[in-house]
């Protein structure tokens, strides 16, 4: 998942990494794909090398997982960038109805599944905003009107909140794997 950028320059980069000095003085338009990329990588990498139990492994209260947290980084993608994109509803969607829903694992889901079909929602959300300006109106979310600026630093939240949680339930996954290996 990396993007290319146009420099000042000219040159293109393929990057991933918002840290990289050849993108600090690019437009927030060009800057702001890069960060949500980032991110998208970083819940992906929340799933690498577990197995299918611990990927399932619930340990809060909660439905959160690792591999439902993956899911549901699924339903923030369509709900922000195709629902509220072309303004068709949920059920035409088909996704679930709420976010609480959103995690909640049936016994099909892998990591395999949930992780491909993640990479092509992504896709699917490049394609819908790529030819739109950060202060264009979408009309389609329950919200109401909201300009896309808004839209991506609201799901770069959401991912960031995400790559947290996940983080700290993949440590404890991984502390508990070596505790059962000595």
């Amino acid at each position: 998942m990396r993007r290319r950028l146009t420099t000042r320059r000219g040159t293109i980069r393929t990057m991933t990494d918002p840290d990289d000095p050849a993108i600090y003085q690019l437009p927030v338009a060009n800057q702001l794909p890069v960060f949500l990329d980032q991110h998208r990588e970083m819940i992906l990498g929340l799933l690498n090398g577990l197995t299918e139990a611990e990927a399932r492994r619930s340990l809060v209260p909660s439905k959160t997982t690792l591999l439902g947290l993956v899911k549901h980084a699924t339903f923030v993608e369509q709900v922000w960038f195709s629902e509220a994109v072309t303004g068709r509803s949920r059920a035409e969607l088909g996704i679930v109805d709420g976010p609480d829903e959103s995690f909640a694992l049936s016994p099909e889901d892998t990591i395999v599944s949930v992780t491909t079909t993640y990479t092509k929602t992504v896709r699917a959300s490049r394609a819908a905003v790529d030819v739109l300006a950060l202060d264009e109106v979408l009309l389609g979310n329950r919200r109401g009107p909201l300009p896309l600026g808004w839209v991506c630093l609201h799901v770069l939240r959401e991912l960031a909140q995400h790559c947290g949680h996940g983080d700290i339930l993949r440590e404890q996954i991984l502390a508990q794997r070596s505790e059962l290996a000595s």
